[in-house]
């Protein structure tokens, strides 16, 4: 086989890929305050059942008011449900150099939200690997949801716990639930005090 240029076929040998990954180092280091609005977001997946299956919500909120500036909600955990909480989240603000504060979960190191944060102009951070107090803004926010509203009943549909979702976040917590850090004020209404302050350009 040699003398005539042949060879036996053969398994190719596997050659794994690795995943390219999108990653930020940790600009926050666990300082959790802004001394304006839309200078520091922190983001996040919370998951909640119901008898038809899981929810997922994604949220971005703006660490100096506490206000949810952006979310989605969806019955998957692809990288859209980040995309579609950071897309709400730009066109209600449109921020200018904003740091976006996040874990390493595969739906934000994917490329398809590190482009979407480079074409806005954001800045992305990371704490470490599975480190809660990494990003304890945002468990703080979840660990509020799943008290007063996530295990209040048993939710039946994912419809009805989506239409839930949103109520408790665009009804109830942006505009009226009170937060000690701010005065026992709510987002909304501190926000609102920060530019009655600001001298008019």
């Amino acid at each position: 086989m040699r003398c005539h240029g042949l060879s036996g076929v053969h398994r190719r040998r596997w050659r794994h890929q690795q995943r390219s990954e999108a990653t930020w180092p940790d600009h926050v280091q666990r300082q959790f305050t802004a001394e304006h609005p839309d200078r520091l977001w922190v983001t996040d997946i919370t998951q909640h059942r119901t008898s038809e299956g899981w929810v997922y919500c994604a949220a971005v909120l703006d660490v100096y008011s506490r206000r949810v500036v952006g979310w989605s909600i969806a019955d998957h955990l692809r990288t859209e449900l980040v995309v579609d909480a950071l897309e709400m989240a730009r066109l209600r603000r449109k921020p200018v150099g904003t740091i976006l504060h996040s874990d390493r979960g595969t739906q934000y190191t994917s490329w398809l939200f590190g482009h979407r944060l480079r074409e806005a102009g954001l800045l992305g951070s990371m704490g470490k690997v599975a480190c809660a107090y990494d990003n304890a803004l945002m468990e703080s926010f979840w660990g509020s949801m799943q008290i007063e509203l996530l295990d209040r009943r048993y939710w039946t549909t994912r419809a009805e716990l989506a239409n839930a979702m949103f109520e408790w976040i665009e009804a109830f917590y942006n505009p009226v639930r009170r937060h000690s850090g701010l005065g026992y004020r709510s987002p909304v209404e501190f926000e609102r005090l920060h530019t009655a302050a600001q001298p008019a350009a």
